[in-house]
């Protein structure tokens, strides 16, 4: 992939590089330098490292100034809920950062929970490249027009609180029942499982929820069943 290709990258996201060769090398994964040795570039392992710290300050700093009356906890919370995994590899894939990758051929075939990790991470390490290249306020803005919209909707919809958790305080409070989920299906092989789990609320199936091990899948089927009793708002 050439300097262009990144440019058109950096252009996408309104961030313009003084240096496109630390765009190119925060999309590039340790397996593509083990497999292609005489890459100029290296991987994006340092740039992650250095941006996963500006976006914990970047998120808290926001969180600080924007919540004055929240306390301490409820804000760890909030930071928690927009800073995970599953939120930056989103935030990564509406970027096309797929595209953009440079991966290893075995790497490149992996679309499971591995190429989540990848996505945040590339994520994470974008953010070091822009702040290294153009300092805090141009990291700032990129994390605010990516990330930190969300977190409006996700404290409106309660999504910032342990979902199973929540469910099952509201299906106490409403129905005086203790929820309980069961596997419903598992495909795939072992390195890339899939599995699909459902809510109840005694004999009824509320939700079911589908994710890469089975604590994700509990927690996206408790918050479809919070949506699907109304209990979210």
């Amino acid at each position: 992939m050439t300097d262009p290709e990144f440019k058109k990258f950096s252009d996408i996201i309104k961030t313009p590089f003084n240096d496109i060769s630390l765009l190119r090398q925060a999309f590039t994964h340790r397996s593509y330098i083990n497999e292609h040795r005489d890459a100029e570039a290296d991987h994006n392992e340092r740039l992650e490292f250095l941006g996963d710290a500006v976006l914990e300050l970047v998120v808290t700093d926001y969180l600080y100034k924007t919540y004055p009356n929240k306390p301490e906890g409820e804000l760890t919370a909030f930071r928690a809920s927009l800073v995970n995994t599953i939120s930056l590899s989103e935030a990564a894939a509406e970027l096309s950062v797929n595209d953009y990758l440079l991966l290893s051929r075995g790497e490149a075939k992996d679309t499971g929970r591995a190429r989540q990790y990848i996505l945040a991470n590339t994520f994470e390490a974008i953010i070091g490249a822009i702040y290294l290249d153009s300092g805090y306020d141009q990291a700032f803005n990129f994390i605010e027009s990516n990330l930190l919209y969300k977190m409006s909707d996700i404290i409106a919809r309660n999504l910032w609180q342990d979902a199973k958790s929540f469910f099952q305080e509201k299906a106490q409070e409403f129905t005086s029942i203790t929820p309980s989920y069961e596997v419903l299906n598992e495909t795939g092989p072992d390195h890339n499982k899939k599995f699909r789990v459902g809510v109840y609320l005694d004999k009824e199936l509320v939700a079911e929820g589908e994710g890469h091990s089975k604590q994700e899948a509990e927690q996206k089927a408790a918050q479809l069943a919070l949506a699907t009793k109304g209990w979210d708002k």
